[in-house]
């Protein structure tokens, strides 16, 4: 099993990972204080979307850290501009 290696990326994906948490706070107090079912439903979008951004990014960060390990290491400008576009299309299937 292949685990993320580099730190930035970890930095990266633990941020968007704790902004998620904020946000799923906030909806747990607009539900406690009686907040519109639309208002609710809105932030529950916005957190969706984060986390679905933030599995893109993290499985970008595992196919740019295994083809680099199985490609070496001379393959990683081609490499991350292909990567780059994974990334693009993967973000516009949600």
């Amino acid at each position: 099993m292949t685990i993320l290696t580099d730190e930035k990326s970890r930095t990266d994906l633990l941020n968007r990972l704790k902004r998620a948490e904020g946000q799923l706070r906030g909806i747990q107090r607009m539900i406690e204080e009686g907040q519109p079912c639309l208002d609710i439903a809105g932030q529950m979008a916005a957190v969706r979307k984060a986390l679905d951004a933030t599995y893109v990014r993290m499985t970008v960060c595992f196919m740019e850290q295994e083809l680099s390990a199985r490609l070496g290491e001379g393959s990683s400008g081609p490499l991350n501009a292909v990567l780059d576009d994974v990334q693009a299309l993967l973000g516009k299937v949600r």
